[in-house]
């Protein structure tokens, strides 16, 4: 919120100003004479220096100056200097106290003022029907304007400056809000290339070891190793480089993922059947009836869990179940393979089970946490009879 043009403005420029214009307003009406009563003098004119010296100072101490000023007028009228009235000298003194939080002190003195000046008209005899009816309602008049014209000020102040205190916290907290959606943000793209990464480099892992095997007993079998190898390398390198023109475009909420979602789930169970595992499928999800983030966050879980089945079971058939429940989607990934079991080849070589809840592995844990970003859970852990179960439950809709 820019400043306004009286915050620009030195405030002792401006009660030097307000200084200058009381002394010159009391000068006047003490020349003036106006009542015809009085006796002008060089003490008189002194008067009005201090009560404009008064407003000079009234930032310094509002109740001081007021006190001051109520004694001055009373000083002044003992004196018999010529009458200024009561709320003209007093004007600035009520004002300053209200303004700068000295409400009451404002109120107390304009009594005291309005009841002894009433006090000493009644004295001498003035009628009662002037007094009452005339010169009282104009010295009320003017302490109360004075007084509530402080009060507006001092109001309007502290609402502008709440306001540009609600505008700061407002910034910080979109600054904390956005710094927020960033980490959230690197934390998805991490997720997500911890799950491409992995499932390509476990078949490229079970590929590479099959060419291996097969050069120079089976030429054709290699081949077909390594065009499977080199189709997972270009996979992962078009993931990785969608990646990385999202990190480099500002402003980009939601990645272009291509296949990232279960519309896709036949090349991750291609890829899982060209490393010898054998997967039944059984998807049933309408397109269009998850919201996008929910699509996404399923195809990864399907991909993470296939990727420990080739990595750690030693499974050879693996189920995959998709489906739409009332407002919920259900996945199961179940394997044949070694379970929480570590699986024991005709080698003697021991083969690690998949990660299990709370160990050193991140798939699992990862695969938990992107459930339960999304408003759901996941469930890992060996099956009934063996092998390894992943079961996920979202919902279908984002809470919007």
């Amino acid at each position: 919120m820019p400043p306004s043009s009286r915050d620009d403005v030195d405030p002792r420029l401006i009660d030097g100003v307000l200084a200058l214009a009381m002394a010159l307003a009391v000068a006047v009406t003490i020349a003036a004479d106006f009542e015809g009563a009085g006796r002008s003098g060089p003490v008189a004119y002194l008067f009005a220096l201090a009560f404009g010296g008064l407003v000079a100072v009234r930032r310094l101490a509002p109740r001081t100056m007021l006190v001051l000023t109520v004694l001055g007028i009373f000083g002044y009228y003992a004196l018999g200097f010529p009458v200024i009235g009561m709320a003209l000298p007093a004007v600035a003194a009520l004002y300053s106290a209200a303004e700068l939080g000295r409400t009451w002190w404002a109120v107390g003195a304009g009594a005291v003022l309005v009841g002894v000046s009433s006090y000493f008209r009644i004295i001498e005899g003035q009628p009662t029907a002037y007094l009452y009816g005339y010169e009282l309602a104009t010295n009320v008049a003017l302490i109360a304007a004075a007084i509530a014209l402080g009060v507006a000020v001092r109001l309007t102040r502290e609402t502008r400056e709440r306001a540009r205190q609600i505008a700061t916290l407002t910034a910080a907290e979109q600054a904390s809000a956005a710094e927020q959606r960033l980490q959230a943000e690197r934390v998805r793209i991490a997720r997500d290339l911890h799950d491409v990464v992995g499932h390509s480099l476990s078949v490229i892992s079970v590929h590479s070891g099959v060419a291996s095997e097969a050069v120079g007993r089976d030429d054709a079998a290699a081949r077909q190793a390594l065009e499977r190898v080199r189709e997972a390398t270009s996979e992962t390198l078009r993931e990785l480089r969608a990646t990385v023109k999202v990190l480099r475009t500002p402003g980009t909420e939601e990645p272009a993922r291509g296949a990232a979602g279960l519309a896709g789930i036949d090349t991750l169970v291609r890829s899982a059947e060209d490393a010898g595992l054998r997967v039944e499928l059984d998807v049933d999800v309408p397109a269009g009836s998850v919201d996008a983030a929910i699509d996404a966050a399923a195809y990864r879980i399907v991909q993470e869990s296939l990727t420990n089945v080739l990595r750690h079971s030693g499974a050879r058939v693996a189920e995959v179940s998709a489906r739409v429940e009332g407002d919920r989607v259900r996945l199961r990934i179940a394997d044949d393979g070694a379970g929480s079991t570590p699986l024991r080849r005709t080698d003697g070589r021991a083969v690690a089970p998949p990660e299990a809840p709370g160990g050193r592995g991140q798939g699992i844990a990862g695969m938990r946490e992107r459930a339960t970003m999304l408003g759901g859970s996941l469930d890992a852990g060996g099956g009934p009879d063996a092998g390894f179960v992943v079961a996920a439950d979202l919902p279908r809709r984002l809470d919007t």
